[in-house]
């Protein structure tokens, strides 16, 4: 099990590492559960621990909900919403059959110029590579 929580911190933290704008990292499981954060150093977070943790559930919840629209819309790469104090994003890790398994939580500065750029072209690549290893960690194998 501790394999599999390094595997979820290595990827957030390979997350953060991607861009400057990129305030927070976190993987959560398909109900929401908190799996695994990072944040760029020297942050003040916005938000509490037990606020993010609901966020999380929040976040986890409306992906589940906008998969069951993909056969009529196509593939969802991500979802995003534009905030005064900071940019998010919420990209589901889902397999071809559109089941989720877990959603990487994104934060963003606010005034980020180019944020779907940087999810299209750097971080949805990054996390592609990640996928398989991600998916097989819910099977609990490695």
């Amino acid at each position: 099990m501790k394999r599999v929580a390094n595997l979820f911190q290595k990827v957030c933290d390979e997350v953060i590492s991607l861009d400057d704008s990129i305030r927070f990292a976190g993987i959560s499981d398909k109900e929401g559960k908190l799996l695994a954060v990072s944040e760029r150093q020297n942050l003040k977070p916005l938000l509490a621990d037990e606020e993010r943790a609901q966020y999380a559930i929040t976040a986890a919840t409306r992906q589940y909900t906008r998969l069951r629209w993909e056969y009529h819309l196509g593939r969802i790469h991500y979802a995003s919403s534009r905030y005064e104090r900071l940019a998010r994003a919420t990209i589901p890790v889902a397999d071809m059959n559109s089941t989720l398994y877990y959603v990487l939580l994104l934060s963003f500065d606010p005034d980020i110029p180019n944020l779907h750029k940087l999810i299209m072209g750097t971080i949805i690549p990054k996390l592609r590579k990640w996928k398989k290893r991600l998916l097989l960690a819910n099977m609990g194998t490695n």
